[in-house]
């Protein structure tokens, strides 16, 4: 199962990027767990520098916008064949 994890304060751009990324996991019929992490210090551990950020599998893929499910849905698809 993958991991998905939205870096961010929980600001309105941070829901935005949660809410697309569960639309871009469930059109690729993925099997993940998807957490929202608002501990500054998780956050800043990723190196993230601007939020909301989205990591997977522990591994930041993606920052400083709420990307659209398309997008999104290439940044998974990426994460899964590395």
């Amino acid at each position: 199962m993958m991991k998905i994890e939205i870096l961010g304060p929980g600001c309105p751009r941070c829901q935005t990027l949660a809410a697309n990324t569960e639309q871009a996991v469930k059109s690729l019929e993925l099997s993940a767990e998807i957490e929202k992490v608002t501990d500054m210090g998780r956050i800043i551990g990723y190196g993230v520098m601007s939020t909301p950020a989205i990591a997977v599998d522990g591994r930041l893929v993606g920052s400083g916008k709420p990307f659209t499910v398309d997008e999104i849905k290439n940044l998974l698809q990426k994460a899964r064949k590395a």
